[in-house]
């Protein structure tokens, strides 16, 4: 009964994805454009330990907005028809990060205003000819409640910053809409295991509650009508206190999530469809302004 009731509070609470009782935090709203100029010193990425939120005392704007999307170059009309010509580098968000693995030709970028806002702007990319072009448009998404953080813990509910996988299953209350993972149609006893002193820590279970913040995923609706899993903390890292698990993207309730990425559900499905895992697809998450790091 506690936990049913635990569900339905958040449901209303608008806290989403990686929920649990332990975790709130307030919504924004707005409509503040976002600064997609990528500048900073390098950060985390999934090989490497995040540091302290160098921005955490910022004062945030309230959201995010598209981004201006530069024309594309056109090829010198002087190229000899006999060889082929080389794409020209266009000036986008991803084809300024330089830390993405070289087989990946598939991007996400998750960017906000700033490091205490919920509001962000998702955009895809796909890497054609070794040069990468903008894929499915921008999105608004929604992120934790407390915005970004470069040192996410277990029941606080920001985004950790960072440069993921995507996981190998997909997961959804309904039935498979088409995508090309793994797809795992969920059923009652069905949890994302949130406990830190688990064995199976970070990771879907079936069967037992394993405690702590662990999730029901069978009864979080509409928010894990589908979702893919977001690769933070895989495999676990130990850490005092642990570095937070279930981060996924998924859809979008009625505002900020416990540290998970959400879109509009026909935005996440046109996602969802579109990754490939032969494609080695990486999500890219942080402020604008620190983009630069990754």
């Amino acid at each position: 009964m506690f936990g049913a009731i635990a569900v339905a509070l958040l449901g209303g609470l608008g806290l989403t994805s990686c929920a649990a009782p332990g975790r709130n935090g307030t919504v924004d709203a707005g409509s503040a454009p976002v600064d997609t100029s990528v500048t900073g010193a390098p950060g985390p990425t999934d090989s490497a330990s995040p540091s302290p939120s160098p921005s955490a005392s910022r004062s945030p704007s309230p959201s995010a907005s598209r981004s201006t999307k530069p024309s594309l170059s056109r090829s010198p009309s002087h190229v000899p028809t006999s060889k082929a010509a080389t794409p020209a580098a266009e000036s986008n968000i991803a084809s300024r990060l330089h830390t993405i693995p070289a087989s990946t030709r598939q991007l996400i970028v998750v960017y906000s205003s700033g490091y205490g806002t919920s509001v962000a702007s998702l955009e895809t990319f796909e890497k054609v000819n070794g040069v990468w072009r903008p894929k499915l448009g921008v999105m608004s998404a929604r992120i934790g409640t407390k915005g970004f953080s470069d040192s996410h813990v277990e029941g606080v509910p920001t985004t950790p910053t960072g440069v993921y996988g995507i996981g190998s299953t997909m997961y959804g209350l309904h039935a498979n809409p088409g995508v090309k993972y793994s797809y795992h149609r969920l059923v009652a006893d069905d949890y994302w295991d949130e406990n830190p002193s688990s064995s199976t820590y970070n990771s879907f279970v079936h069967g037992t509650n394993p405690g702590g913040y662990s999730e029901a995923l069978w009864q979080t609706v509409p928010q894990y009508n589908y979702f893919a899993v977001i690769n933070y903390n895989i495999p676990v890292r130990a850490a005092t206190p642990a570095r937070g698990s279930g981060i996924f993207l998924h859809v979008m309730g009625s505002g900020g999530t416990a540290g998970c990425v959400s879109l509009a559900q026909s935005d996440l499905l046109r996602v969802l469809e579109w990754l490939a895992p032969d494609a080695s697809p990486r999500i890219v998450m942080a402020p604008s302004q620190n983009l630069g790091r990754y």
